[in-house]
């Protein structure tokens, strides 16, 4: 019933919609409509009497066509008055029947009964996509995931919903469970029209959410983000302009620099544990150089707003007078349609500085206006071995890295006054079991030099992990993952746990 009840609506949705695209600009041919039917009643009429049918049998001809021509005006009365759902118009009984049993059409006859159709998952998904908000030349789509995770771990995991590293066991140590629905996330996806003056390029914008944010420094007890008071955080805001040759964005989205993600279910993908790279505001070049059909090589770059994440009381993070430039060469090698697998490697960067002022309460005493500079080298590879496997990792180095999420989350130190030095990255594999299930074993390390570690500081960070994923359609997925964590310190014990995690995603 419930793919027939479908399928009327469609129906009457379509019937409705040319009744209105005739009528509703064209309002003489409702007459024109009315003669017609008329005429073509006078002249059945005519040689049914010639034929010697019965006064009954004309009688109900003459009754279906006026039930007929009502209808119709009431379909173009409601169009008329903007009606969600059009009247739907009487089933037209066959010529055949009509003539050949004039008797029972004195009687209304009980419809006949419809055939079930069924829809493919597909063909409702192509109705859905029909649903979608324009305004004027834009045409805005609605996203987003319900997602949700149970995570256990046998020593507690910072920050608690997701892992990044363990705390010492100095400090904490005991066993922990999470529940977590904050990483549910909510977009829009905007395309808008082309604009001639940059070689007509195709306009798209993107606004993204989940709900992991944090509380600002000093802010009131009574806003704070328990667990099931969740704050937005900013994903994307951004709006691009793009042709078959090139890409010009404005707003925030990921860094430029190493720009692969591993197949964690973790909503820390790797952070501060060998895969460095965040999101922040930038203003974004790519070109697209295309030397055939096997060869890609795309050169891109961004002017970056500088984010400082170390801090403390007596010492004040600020912007500095320069962007922090990024840049990446990124090559495709292989067959880049749809059935190819093709070979990618880039090669990334950036540089730039950041600044603080020491306040008189500092250990070291005050200082104005210092500043501490930032750069990394990286490199990135993925290779699809074959249809249902294949390989990807990354390698950075670098100095002051915590606004990357490199360093262990740790850039300068601010006690000894110098940047913080580190080398790390992250390698898996995957494998298709089938086309809905699959698997991501990967390791990743983040190793600072221990000498520019403050006691206390974390002096290496490291994880283990291997998953199990299965899609229960394209937009319900589970996860199952298990991961070691190991965390070393300056002068501490060490963190380690086995962290169990179980994660569902219902996207739309």
């Amino acid at each position: 019933m419930l793919w027939r009840g479908w399928k009327a609506y469609t129906t009457g949705y379509d019937l409705g919609h040319a009744l209105q695209c005739h009528f509703w600009g064209m309002g003489t041919m409702r007459h024109v409509l009315l003669l017609l039917f008329a005429t073509v009643a006078l002249g059945r009429l005519s040689a049914e009497g010639n034929d010697g049918t019965t006064d009954a049998a004309l009688a109900a001809r003459l009754r279906q066509l006026e039930s007929e021509t009502q209808a119709l005006q009431a379909e173009v009365q409601a169009l008329r008055q903007d009606r969600l759902q059009p009247i739907r118009l009487p089933e037209v009984a066959q010529a055949q029947a009509l003539t050949a049993q004039p008797a029972a059409m004195a009687a209304p006859s009980e419809p006949a009964a419809e055939k079930e159709q069924f829809f493919t998952l597909d063909e409702l998904k192509g109705e859905m996509k029909k649903l979608v908000w324009t305004k004027g030349d834009f045409k805005i789509v609605p996203y987003g995931a319900v997602w949700g995770s149970a995570l256990y771990a046998t020593e507690r995991a910072f920050p608690g919903p997701y892992v990044v590293f363990i705390p010492s066991a100095d400090v904490e140590g005991e066993p922990d469970f999470v529940i977590d629905t904050r990483r549910t996330r909510l977009g829009l996806d905007i395309t808008g029209p082309k604009v001639p003056l940059f070689c007509d390029a195709a306009s798209a914008a993107k606004v993204e959410v989940d709900f992991h944010g944090f509380q600002a420094p000093f802010s009131v007890v009574a806003v704070a983000p328990n667990e099931n008071r969740a704050l937005l955080l900013l994903r994307h805001a951004y709006a691009e302009l793009k042709t078959d040759d090139w890409r010009l964005l404005a707003g925030q989205t990921w860094d430029v620099i190493s720009p692969l993600m591993p197949g964690t279910v973790s909503y820390a993908v790797g952070w501060d544990g060998g895969n460095i790279g965040y999101r922040r505001m930038q203003i974004r070049m790519e070109r697209y150089l295309d030397f055939g059909p096997m060869l890609l090589v795309t050169p891109q770059g961004a002017l970056c707003q500088n984010i400082v994440t170390d801090s403390r009381v007596t010492a004040e993070p600020e912007s500095t007078s320069w962007p922090i430039v990024e840049g990446r060469l990124c090559f495709t090698l292989g067959d880049r349609s749809a059935a190819g697998r093709p070979i990618t490697f880039g090669f990334s960067g950036h540089i730039g500085e950041q600044g603080f002022d020491f306040l008189a309460l500092d250990p070291g005493g005050p200082a104005d206006d210092m500043r501490f500079k930032t750069w990394s080298l990286n490199a990135d590879l993925r290779v699809p071995i074959s249809e249902r496997f294949g390989m990807q990792t990354e390698f950075f180095t670098g100095e002051n890295l915590g606004t990357f999420l490199g360093g262990v989350g740790q850039g300068v130190n601010l006690t000894a006054r110098d940047e913080i030095r580190a080398t790390g990255g992250w390698a898996e594999v995957w494998y298709d079991w089938s086309k809905r299930l699959h698997s991501h074993v990967g390791y990743g390390v983040d190793d600072p030099l221990n000498e520019d570690i403050a006691v206390g500081g974390r002096t290496y960070n490291q994880f283990i992990f291997g998953n199990i994923i299965i899609d229960v359609t394209q937009k319900l997925i589970f996860g199952f993952e298990v991961t070691s964590w190991k965390t070393l310190y300056q002068q501490r014990q060490p963190g380690e746990s086995v962290t169990f995690e179980f994660s569902g995603q219902y996207g739309f």
